[in-house]
């Protein structure tokens, strides 16, 4: 397949100075760079476009010779290819590439890495809030060389190839570009004299004892950053953070819709039909609720402030909803069949009138219906 044109690559006329090249290609790095489109194989090779498009034209030479040829100009001479870019970054990220070709200082030390943990609580422990102290195996700074990487007695000596500066300069046409330093890495030091502890890594791995506060209110699947938890940083800057997501399951009697909690109570048939004191659970004990006469199965009371705590709300909790159920007796005495069979007979003799007012209605309709029909 042919190449695209390198202005068109870049999206800048053939007139375009060197700033409008830079400024272009800028773009194109932040648009397309693999660091910000993981698993992107159509981002990643217009990025290496880019990156040749940009690396003969900023050249002044093979920008002639492009510009008078085009492609074939420049088979006589080596156009810069990705490759280049490549070996140049190799093992750094966007950020040390975007400030390396961009503009930047000296890369300072790197915090450390956070950690994930997930933890899972009951719905009474979201409710009351809670503690956990759990196991977090990490990398702190190594104590025998408190992080230097050097034995005892002795210090990291300066780099001799950038002299202490953590840094390389390249030249690529018009652009200086700075990398760090491979002998070092970056760190303007080399290390002589490892510790024998750490083996010159500065950290060691150590499995440390943590105890979390979850607060009252928490809900399923929030996360707490836990500052300083992480990783250790390099030497002069600060830990990670640990992550935790908190995870709140079921309830056997309540169900939790955000601020709010929801139960079930069974009622009696005399409870619904003449009103009671009855008892509604909380997860502080039981407390004395009233029902009006009339109640049907379904219908819900609402008690205020017997819900979830509210996260940061200074103590203000959601609502209690009861959703009341009626239920059928079973295994009746002979009085209470006696007293059901009396209720009966006083249901039949007022729900009669009822069902002969129903069926009139129900016959109107039909006759209603033929009227129409014979119309």
């Amino acid at each position: 397949m042919s190449k695209r044109d390198f202005y068109e690559v870049l999206g800048v006329g053939k007139t375009a100075s060197d700033d409008d090249l830079k400024k272009a290609y800028r773009a194109l790095v932040m648009k397309y760079h693999p660091d910000r489109n993981p698993g992107d194989d159509e981002a990643a090779e217009k990025f290496k476009e880019a990156a040749e498009a940009f690396g003969v034209l900023s050249d002044a030479e093979k920008r002639q010779i492009y510009d008078r040829h085009g492609h074939e100009g420049l088979k006589g001479t080596r156009a810069p290819s990705f490759g280049d870019f490549e070996s140049m970054f190799q093992g750094t990220s966007f950020g040390d590439i975007f400030s390396s070709f961009f503009g930047g200082g000296k890369r300072g030390p790197q915090s450390g890495q956070s950690l994930g943990l997930t933890l899972e609580i009951s719905l009474v422990e979201a409710y009351h809030g809670c503690k956990r102290t759990v196991e977090i195996p990490r990398n702190e700074h190594c104590p025998d060389c408190t992080g230097s990487g050097a034995a005892k007695g002795s210090k990291p000596s300066r780099c001799r190839q950038c002299q202490g500066s953590g840094k390389m300069q390249v030249r690529m046409g018009f652009m200086s570009m700075q990398t760090p330093c491979n002998a070092c890495g970056g760190a303007g030091s080399v290390i002589t004299d490892p510790c024998g502890k750490c083996r010159g890594r500065g950290k060691v791995k150590v499995t440390r004892s943590l105890e979390i506060n979850i607060p009252a209110g928490i809900q399923s699947g929030q996360r707490m950053s836990l500052r300083g938890e992480g990783e250790a940083g390099e030497s002069g800057a600060r830990a990670g953070d640990l992550l935790v997501e908190v995870h709140v399951g079921d309830h056997d009697l309540f169900r939790r819709k955000e601020d709010a909690l929801i139960c079930q109570v069974p009622i009696t048939f005399s409870q619904a039909a003449l009103g009671a004191e009855i008892e509604v659970p909380t997860f502080d004990g039981p407390i004395k609720e009233k029902i009006q006469p009339g109640v049907q199965s379904g219908d819900t009371i609402r008690v205020d402030r017997k819900g979830m705590p509210i996260l940061g709300a200074g103590g203000r909790r959601g609502d209690l909803h009861v959703i009341l159920v009626v239920e059928t007796p079973r295994n009746l005495s002979t009085r209470q069949k006696e007293l059901m069979r009396e209720l009966a007979d006083l249901d039949h003799k007022n729900v009669s009138v009822h069902r002969k007012s129903f069926f009139d209605k129900l016959k109107d309709l039909f006759t209603s219906s033929e009227d129409a029909k014979s119309k």
